[in-house]
């Protein structure tokens, strides 16, 4: 295998010149250093420029042997970030569907809070509804009462103008029978 060396000159106005030696023999330039100031990036190239087979051979195999390392590691450092990025992905998704969680707990909290505010009114209205029921039940048995302390004193100025009756037919004077 013949060992390649790869040379890349670049300047400020994006030129490149690429050198390739083996050994000390063999230079091949792609560029002129004439014209590097030019404003044309094609001006000052050799256009005809012949190279043996066996020289692209080697020079791709130069190439290859000296890239591909680099772009295998790349592109398996791609895969790893695009791995790492999925399972990121997946935690922001778990992360934001915890947050919806917490979202929905504030509500399920403020529910709590409205049905304790509620359950504190239906514990007062029960207690005026036992405190009504219990005035209703004294005022009851205070009507009871006065219903029969009505009806004794009915009873009694009934006995007593029945009494006043028999008093009075005992007072008239009876009319004796003439036999």
């Amino acid at each position: 295998m013949v060992n390649l060396v790869f040379t890349f000159l670049c300047f400020s106005n994006s030129r490149c010149l690429l050198q390739l030696s083996q050994g000390s023999t063999f230079k091949l330039s792609w560029l002129l250093a004439k014209g590097l100031s030019d404003t044309s990036p094609d001006e000052g190239l050799l256009e005809d420029l012949t190279v043996e087979d066996k020289a692209v051979e080697q020079l791709a195999e130069g190439l290859l042997s000296h890239y591909l390392p680099d772009l295998q590691r790349s592109k398996q450092a791609l895969q790893e970030l695009t791995q790492n990025q999925v399972v990121l992905l997946d935690t922001l998704e778990q992360e934001i569907s915890k947050f919806k969680e917490c979202h929905s707990m504030l509500d399920i909290n403020a529910l709590f809070t409205e049905a304790k505010h509620y359950h504190a009114k239906l514990v007062n209205i029960r207690k005026e509804m036992l405190m009504l029921h219990e005035k209703t039940s004294k005022l009851k048995k205070r009507a009871l009462k006065l219903q029969q302390k009505r009806q004794k004193e009915e009873l009694e100025r009934e006995q007593q103008r029945e009494k006043e009756f028999e008093r009075e037919k005992q007072l008239t004077a009876k009319l004796a029978k003439r036999t």
